[in-house]
């Protein structure tokens, strides 16, 4: 059977899957890595993203698992998650669309305010700068395709029967 085919869906979704795996893998890692050679001395910060990556792994883990084994309530959760942390993303990405530069300067300020010296001094000394507006500014893409791509596979993949399945078997 061409691509869109049951073992078709149920092999992209496994593939996502282990990406998904790959990625919660390499936030751990990194995250560990960091803390290791003292590159990111926060310990909240170093603790948000062991989070976001055991968080990213386990999901990984029931959506592979409600793959594999054609799983109808894995594969529920595993939709409903995905597309909670779309929504997410999305309104993380329009509320920060929606800012202005001159509202990002008065969030900046307020921000930069209200930190201690010495938490001021720690990112002056790790961002080779020296106060709060310098050149050092870094632009990078934000990107919610793979869990829109997620959320796709799971629903065609859920909702196609198993061929293999007893067709007088309820679920």
């Amino acid at each position: 059977m061409g691509c869109g085919g049951f073992t078709c869906l149920k092999n992209a979704l496994c593939a996502l899957n282990v990406v998904y795996m790959l990625v919660g893998l390499l936030l751990i890692g990194v995250a560990a890595w960091g803390k290791e050679f003292g590159i990111v001395s926060s310990i909240t910060i170093i603790g948000g993203v062991i989070a976001i990556g055991v968080f990213l792994l386990l999901i990984a883990i029931v959506g592979l698992i409600g793959a594999a084994n054609h799983h109808q309530v894995m594969l529920f959760l595993y939709m409903v998650i995905l597309f909670l942390v779309f929504l997410f993303q999305f309104g993380v990405s329009c509320s920060c669309l929606a800012l202005n530069e001159s509202q990002q300067e008065k969030l900046l300020n307020a921000t930069w305010a209200s930190m201690t010296n010495q938490t001021k001094e720690e990112l002056e000394k790790q961002l080779n700068c020296c106060g709060l507006f310098n050149d050092t500014n870094i632009h990078k893409e934000f990107s919610t395709c793979h869990a829109i791509l997620g959320v796709w596979l799971a629903v065609r993949y859920r909702n196609q029967k198993d061929p293999r399945a007893n067709p007088s078997a309820f679920l």
